[in-house]
């Protein structure tokens, strides 16, 4: 009889793991669907028609964008006053960088590396070198590493000598970060079999 309930729990706990990030997945999508289409009247469209009308929006203006002359000179425009509104220039151009430092033609977590943390015992911490010299900062041969945390968008960002870090050569950038944010568990190697 212990044995069939363990055989059971084991099969319950087994069952979480493979359920639960598919219904997370299936709640998050959900959830924005939900969201998106409830700043629309629901008497005037068809449920799931205002997500459908932000995507169009969003691909439209990232074509308009990056496609046609006119549409890049708009866009340019609107971010140099953005960037020069006293204000709003440090919230935009914040937010500006970081999302172009994981998806813009700018990818800047693009050199994975591994940081010396501590001499004894050593530790070593997954990172990202985002500035290979700190020269103007009047730190010559030091650099700028981000190190992201574990299940979580923040991270730190520490200065140190360029000896502290060593290249991460068998894993690309995303699965170095893939890895970090993970806290380890994630295999770093794509299943390609």
């Amino acid at each position: 009889m212990r044995r069939l309930a363990a055989i059971l729990f084991r099969s319950f706990l087994q069952g979480l793991l493979i359920i639960s990030p598919i219904a997370i997945t299936a709640y998050v999508i959900y959830t924005v669907f939900d969201s998106v289409d409830s700043l629309l009247p629901v008497q005037q469209f068809p449920r799931g028609l205002g997500f459908i009308t932000i995507i169009a929006i969003v691909t439209v203006v990232g074509y308009l964008g990056t496609r046609l002359f006119i549409g890049r000179m708009l866009f340019e425009g609107f971010n140099h006053l953005m960037e020069h509104t006293p204000g709003i220039k440090y919230i935009y151009s914040s937010i500006k960088d970081v999302l172009d430092s994981f998806v813009g033609d700018k990818k800047k977590f693009n050199k994975a590396v591994l940081l010396k943390t501590s001499n004894s015992p050593e530790l070593w911490r997954v990172g990202f070198v985002t500035q290979d010299d700190l020269s103007e900062m009047n730190l010559p041969g030091m650099i700028a590493v981000y190190l992201p945390h574990s299940y979580a968008i923040s991270g730190w960002v520490v200065v140190t000598e360029k000896q502290n870090i060593k290249p991460i050569e068998n894993m690309t950038s995303a699965e170095a970060m893939k890895f970090a944010v993970s806290g380890g568990i994630t295999s770093h190697v794509d299943d390609k079999n």
